[in-house]
């Protein structure tokens, strides 16, 4: 499975993320996340804002295929890794990405003008996380499209191992309900299955996959 930022409580911030980064070579896999290829593998590349971008799988799948991507992450330690990983693959690559350090519960992206804003397992509390979803909406450019990927609630209930706490997890509706009424068509909001192995055993999860268009 593509990298998941599994978010602690707000005070984890960026110490905590850089600790994590620095306990291995690499944290998350490498891959780009499925749910990214699938709902933007047919798009035509323009600008892409990826919030919570980690070791950067999910920007150098969008570099590679033309998009020039503003990659956000709290860590600096996860922003450096991932410029390594970019100057490896080819340099029209690595210069095709901002690395960009922000605490994103307290930075507003300059709005509108992404033709694609995605933000993969952004667990917050729920005060900065309808902040995150307002200024992730405004960032997308009329005809461009937002994808918000998470946890799905129902992990929880199925025992799959996650950060103990539900105010951490949501249902499509509070993606939804960032997006202004009449100006967003909804391209997909469903709970979508799939495999991980956590602890060494694998698992059933879910994960929230909503993906709109601004009309326009």
């Amino acid at each position: 499975m593509a990298h998941e930022h599994e978010s602690p409580p707000e005070e984890m911030g960026e110490d905590f993320w850089n600790e994590r980064y620095r306990s291995g070579e690499r944290i998350w896999s490498g891959r780009p996340n499925r749910h990214l290829v699938a709902e933007a593998g047919g798009l035509p590349p323009g600008r892409a804002l990826d919030v919570g971008s980690g070791e950067g799988a999910d920007a150098l799948w969008l570099a590679e295929r033309g998009w020039r991507v503003t990659a956000v992450d709290i860590s600096f330690v996860a922003l450096d890794r991932a410029a390594a990983h970019a100057a490896e693959r080819a340099p029209d690559v690595a210069e095709r990405i901002t690395w960009l350090e922000a605490d994103v519960t307290r930075w507003s992206p300059p709005t509108p003008g992404f033709d694609l804003v995605t933000a993969q397992f952004m667990h917050l509390y729920p005060e900065p996380r309808a902040r995150l979803f307002a200024g992730l909406a405004a960032a997308v450019a009329p005809g461009g499209e937002l994808l918000v990927v998470a946890h799905h609630p129902s992990d929880l209930e199925r025992g799959v191992p996650r950060p103990p706490d539900p105010e951490l997890f949501y249902g499509g509706e509070e993606v939804v309900a960032a997006l202004a009424e009449g100006e967003w068509e909804v391209l997909v909001d469903e709970a979508r299955p799939g495999e991980q192995t956590l602890d060494g055993t694998t698992h059933t999860v879910h994960d929230l996959v909503v993906g709109a268009r601004r009309l326009g």
